[in-house]
This record gives C-alpha cells, sequence and structure tokens, in this order.
C-alpha cells in the first residue's frame, strides 16, 4: 500500500469515527465514495497504469474500500442506536403520572340541535340566513300579513321598543319569530330560494314551557311548481332523521296563519303515558306550516302569479326537550353545570349527517 493511499485510509478512518450524526457520517460516505469521492478517483485511476501495476494497485485499492466501507456500516449502526435511545427517553411516559382530565367543555343541548337542524336541511339543498333581533313593525308583522288587530300584536304577547331618539323612524319590536328573515331573504334575492332561518326570538311568556327568550327555526321555499307535496315530503324526512326514527308516524292537518294558505298543523306520534316518541296511538303537535300566502310573496317582491312556496317554523327548545326526554324549559337558562354535564355534547362530536344525528 503506498503511502498516499494509507494517508487517505487512515484519515478516512478519522472522519467516520469522529462523525457527530447520520447527516456527517452520510457526507463523510459522499466525500470517499461518491462519483467525485477521493477513493473513487484512486478506481478511475487505474486504467492508465500497466497490466501487473494495475493488478497490483487494484488489489491494494478494493482492500481499502471493502475496510472503509465496513467502518461506515458499523459507525451508521451506532449512531442509529444513539439516535434511537435519545427519542426514547425523550419520549418516554411516565405511567405514574394521573390520568388527562375529562373535557371541561360541553356544546349546550340547543346548539346542538341547531347544527342537526343545519347538517339535515343542507342535505336537503337549503342555506342558513340570519336577520337582526330588533325589528321593524312592518317587518315582523305588516309585511307577513298579520294586520294591526291581529293578537300576536297584543302588548302581553310582544316586547316593544320606543321609537328611535328622533321620533321619526318606524316602529321597532323584538322579533317574535324568525319569519322577518324570510322577508328580508325575498327582498334581498330572487327566486328560486331555499333557507332555513335559526336564531332567538322573544315574547312575553314564562313558565315550564315557555320563556321569554327562545329559539325557533323556519324554513322557507320558493320555486315554480312547489306543491303541498313537496311539504309534506321535506317535513317528514326531516322529522324522521332528526328523532333517529324511520318509521315515525306523521300527520298534517288543516290550522290557520295569516301567512300561509292554506295552513297545516304537523303532528307525530308518541305514547301519551310513557313520552315516548313513535309508539302508542296519540298525535302531538310538532310545528306549523303551509304555503305562501299571495300578499306575502307580493310584500316580498315576488310575483305570486308566477312563484309559489311554502314555509314551516319550529320551537328549537320543543323538539331538544322531546327528543332527550326534557321536561322542563327553565334548566336550560340557568346556567347549571351539573345540568349541563348531563344534557351537554362533547365538541369533538360535531353533527354530521353522514353519521346519524
Amino acid at each position: 500500500m503506498t503511502d498516499d493511499l494509507a494517508a487517505l485510509c487512515h484519515a478516512a478512518e478519522h472522519d467516520i469515527a469522529t462523525a457527530p450524526d447520520l447527516r456527517a457520517l452520510e457526507a463523510v460516505r459522499v466525500a470517499l465514495l461518491g462519483k467525485t469521492g477521493r477513493l473513487t478517483a484512486r478506481l478511475k485511476e487505474l486504467g492508465a497504469l500497466p497490466p501487473e501495476a494495475r493488478r497490483e494497485q487494484g488489489a491494494r485499492v478494493n482492500a481499502v474500500k471493502e475496510a472503509l466501507t465496513a467502518a461506515l456500516e458499523a459507525r451508521c449502526a451506532a449512531l442509529a442506536a444513539a439516535a434511537l435511545e435519545a427519542r426514547l427517553a425523550q419520549e418516554r411516559i411516565d405511567v405514574s403520572l394521573p390520568a388527562r382530565p375529562a373535557e371541561s367543555g360541553l356544546i349546550h343541548p340547543i346548539s346542538r340541535a341547531m347544527d342537526e337542524i343545519a347538517a339535515i336541511f343542507g342535505a336537503m339543498g337549503f342555506t342558513v340566513a340570519e336577520g337582526p333581533d330588533i325589528e321593524t313593525d312592518w317587518h315582523n308583522f305588516g309585511a307577513l300579513n298579520i294586520p294591526p288587530h291581529h293578537p300576536a300584536r297584543a302588548d302581553h304577547d310582544t316586547f316593544y321598543l320606543p321609537p328611535e331618539a328622533d321620533g321619526d323612524g318606524p316602529p321597532r319590536v323584538l322579533r317574535t319569530h324568525t319569519s322577518p328573515v324570510q322577508m328580508r331573504t325575498m327582498l334581498a334575492e330572487t327566486p328560486p330560494i331555499r333557507i332555513i332561518a335559526m336564531g332567538r326570538t322573544y315574547r312575553a311568556d314564562h313558565d315550564a314551557t315557555h320563556s321569554p327568550m327562545f329559539h325557533q327555526c323556519e324554513g322557507l321555499v320558493i320555486d315554480r311548481d312547489i306543491t303541498l307535496g313537496h311539504l309534506k315530503g321535506c317535513l317528514t324526512d326531516f322529522l324522521r332523521a332528526f328523532f333517529g326514527l324511520p318509521d315515525l308516524p306523521v300527520r298534517f292537518r288543516a290550522s290557520y296563519f295569516p301567512f300561509t294558505e292554506p295552513s297545516m298543523e304537523v303532528d307525530i306520534g308518541w305514547n301519551r303515558r310513557s313520552g315516548e316518541l313513535g309508539r302508542g296511538g296519540d298525535w302531538l303537535e310538532i310545528l306549523g306550516s303551509g304555503m305562501v300566502h299571495a300578499k306575502v310573496l307580493a310584500n316580498g317582491g315576488i310575483d305570486p302569479r308566477e312563484w309559489q312556496g311554502f314555509a314551516f317554523g319550529m320551537g328549537i327548545e320543543r323538539i331538544t326537550m322531546l327528543k332527550h326526554g326534557i321536561n322542563d324549559l327553565r334548566p336550560f337558562f340557568e346556567s347549571d353545570l351539573r345540568w349541563l354535564r348531563h344534557y351537554g355534547f362533547s365538541p369533538m362530536a360535531p353533527a354530521m349527517l353522514h353519521e346519524g344525528v
């Protein structure tokens, strides 16, 4: 072995032994055995030597290559083992530590119900529309074919607000339903329309089944050739999906609402004694619905001779109480953490229709 080849081998062995990590070791390997490496250059020089010298020098270079390759592999194994040991020490789990605390935050049943409603109607092609809680008298009553003498305008049913500071603005009221959102949508958009409106509403009632503030969900569909059949199919599918009962009995019966004509109350089958849904021969009123009144369409800037549609409305607290067996409305708003821990939902389990609601 020539002196320069021995010096190359000695220097390479030192670089291999002192490489601090796998990245540095790879750099040493490339500098030695890469396409332009020092030992590779020695192998390329063999072609210029005479046959006897080539054979002798080739054996020496190959011996150095084998020795350095073995040293590289040994150092690589040692560095990999050291890296694994360091990682295991860093990521070690102390089994003596206490378990992680349970989730402290929960989703309120009303918020969960609104998510479920949005998921179901969203699968039917509905979008969610919003509007202000403080409405004009016209948006809340007049535009919806509710004249001044209608009982919904009585002081004991509605929270009226004082006029604007200048006294010249339209009368204001805390909205008694989310129907004004439907009117605002009709005035702002052109048909076809398919929306649901969810949010807070206000009426001067307070007992075990009524609250001064509660939540409603209303729906509006406007298109050509819309019939009662579309309304019945839409609501039947929704109620069966929301309550998780594919065979839930649903009944439609004639009623009266000033903003729909004809109007229908929607009942579901239940057992009066046990309160179980879908069982027994009793019926429970669940929501109101009907075909949008021609005057309401006209007030929304829509020609009733060309377009027609249906609307429906329901109390979110009511359907939530029925679904989860809650018999008193007042705990919904009392901020009792014990009640919420019992009826609340994990924030890590959002309502998704394909998983069932």
